[in-house]
Order: C-alpha cells, then sequence, then structure tokens
C-alpha cells in the first residue's frame, strides 16, 4: 500500500510542478523516482542490478517461473518485488533494478554504498548489444517522459542507431561508465555475484542456479530445466504476443507497433549488433568497449 501511496504522491506533486523549468521538472521527478526505489530497497531479501536491456527480463522470467512452480502459484503473475511473496512469505521480495534513480535520492553515495549490507547479482550484457537493443527499446517502447528524464534524445527524434550508440547519455559510452563503477566493488566484494548474459545464453540452467546458490536458495535439477525451458527464446516470443502475464503492465505485452524490432523478445542474439554496423564502425565501438574494466571479459577480441 506503501509503494502504491508514494507512486500517488508521486504523480501529484509533478502536476504542481508543471509550470517549472524542464531542468528542475527532471531533477524531482529522478529523486521522487528515486526514494520510492530507496525504499523498496530497504525491505528487499534479493537485490538484481543491470543496466537497462541486458537479459533482466529474461531471468526475471526465469526466476518467476521458479518460484511458481516450487510454491505452486499463478502462472500467469509475473514476479515484480513482493507481489508473490504476498502470496507465500517464504518467497523473496526480489528488487530488479538499474540503479538509475537511487543515487539522485541519495546524493554523494557511490551504487555500492547504497546496497550495502544486500547480496547483490551485478547483471551485465556487451555494451554493444545493450545499446542496440536500447535503440529500439527507446524508438518503439520508451514513452516520451521517460526519455525526458533519462536525457535520452527526445521523443520522436530522427537520429540513427550508429549515432544513438555513441550519445553520452543513451550509448556505449554512458554504458561503460556504469558498468565501470562496480569494478572495484566486484573484486573486493564476496556479496556480490557477477552474471553474464553471454553466459546465461550459452548455459542458463546453470547461471541460474549459481544465482540460486548466492541467495542460499536450492532448486531440483527438474525446476531448473523447467525454468529454463519456460523462458526458452521461442516460447517468451510466444508469451510476449498472447499477453500472457498478467498485471504486468508493458513488461511482457507487445507495442502496438506491428515492426518485430518492437518486441521485447527481439533477438537475444550474442553480438548482434555487429548486423547493424560496418567493419569500421565495429572497431570504433571496439575501442569504446576496451575501456571496460578487464574484470567484466569483454575484451577487443570478444563477442
Amino acid at each position: 500500500m506503501m509503494d502504491t501511496f508514494r507512486i500517488v504522491m508521486r504523480h501529484l506533486t509533478l502536476l504542481l510542478c508543471r509550470p517549472l523549468p524542464s531542468q528542475r521538472r527532471r531533477a524531482i521527478e529522478r529523486w521522487l523516482r528515486g526514494r520510492e526505489e530507496f525504499m523498496r530497497l530497504q525491505r528487499a531479501d534479493w537485490v538484481i542490478v543491470s543496466f537497462g536491456n541486458s537479459g533482466r527480463t529474461w531471468l526475471r522470467v526465469m526466476l518467476s517461473r521458479f518460484q511458481q512452480a516450487k510454491y505452486q502459484l499463478d502462472e500467469h503473475e509475473l514476479l515484480a518485488f513482493d507481489n508473490l511473496k504476498k502470496r507465500n512469505s517464504e518467497i523473496p521480495a526480489i528488487l530488479f533494478s538499474h540503479n538509475n534513480y537511487l543515487r539522485d535520492y541519495s546524493a554523494g553515495k557511490t551504487s555500492v554504498d547504497l546496497c550495502a549490507g544486500k547480496k547483490i547479482v551485478l547483471l551485465v550484457r556487451d555494451p554493444r548489444d545493450t545499446a542496440v537493443s536500447q535503440f529500439f527499446q527507446w524508438r518503439y517502447r520508451m514513452r516520451p517522459n521517460k526519455k525526458f528524464i533519462n536525457k535520452y534524445p527526445p521523443h520522436g527524434a530522427d537520429i540513427s542507431t550508429w549515432d544513438f550508440l555513441l550519445d553520452q547519455h543513451s550509448g556505449v559510452p554512458r554504458i561503460v561508465d556504469y558498468c565501470n563503477e562496480w569494478a572495484t566493488a566486484i573484486q573486493d566484494a564476496h556479496d556480490i555475484l557477477l552474471v553474464r548474459y553471454e553466459d546465461m545464453r550459452e548455459n542458463p540452467k546453470v547461471v541460474l542456479d549459481r544465482i540460486l546458490t548466492f541467495f542460499g536458495t536450492r532448486a531440483t535439477d527438474e525446476q531448473l530445466c523447467d525454468a529454463v525451458e519456460f523462458a526458452s527464446y521461442d516460447n517468451m516470443k510466444k508469451i510476449e504476443e498472447s499477453n500472457f502475464f498478467s498485471g504486468a503492465g508493458s513488461r511482457m505485452r507487445r507495442s502496438k507497433q506491428a515492426d518485430p524490432q518492437s518486441f521485447k523478445v527481439r533477438k537475444a542474439k550474442v553480438g548482434g549488433y555487429r548486423d547493424h554496423f560496418t567493419d569500421e564502425q565495429c572497431e570504433i565501438l571496439a575501442q569504446m568497449t576496451a575501456k571496460l574494466d578487464p574484470v567484466f571479459g569483454y575484451g577487443r577480441n570478444k563477442a
């Protein structure tokens, strides 16, 4: 109930702020969203952090299926923080965060500081694939206000995939900076598990088991296989096309546009960014990605 109350208050506050300059309105909304997420963070049992379009919806579906099967819950209810915990108190409240607004609320604190005391799965993906996926998210699925508050190219802007990837606020540079902020913490802490999207694509069952074990949850081989099969690429496409999950908002619902690029589940291809660019452009992207800390494993010859 408190989450709902805060969301309602955020919308009312923003209505009152409409006469303010755009930069001020953006700062206020980001602070309000950060406060909402910070309150959920305090109540979270598990925390999964990722940049947008790094595979968290796929992981969310696998974890949803695992919890649904284990506790015999409705398979049409997608995991959303504590909704499944309300059905059974043994199910963890899982916060999926892009860590986008938290620092606006807790000024001066790093991402690691904000999550202190929590076990964290950090899900990463090659910044080049992530940025291309973000481009299609921005073009077909992202709401105009979301573009505004995150300083993405404005709604309706005529911008190419290439220019989007070069943009400091939406492209590869931003994703590289985002990941590098976590690099030291990953190497120094025992309560952060680094999970690469590419490893999850290669062997989802092993990675899912590693995540559950990290959070102190045991899974049978049958449960793991069922979750992985349910969240397979082909079935995820069917789930999106049929609006399988009730109450999931736009998270797993197809866009109104007929273009297949507008689907949330689009290609899920490792190294798929190469399909969009020339060899020369790929070399420029390789140079940008090379700025990533080696702990992530995305060197020049990777992906």
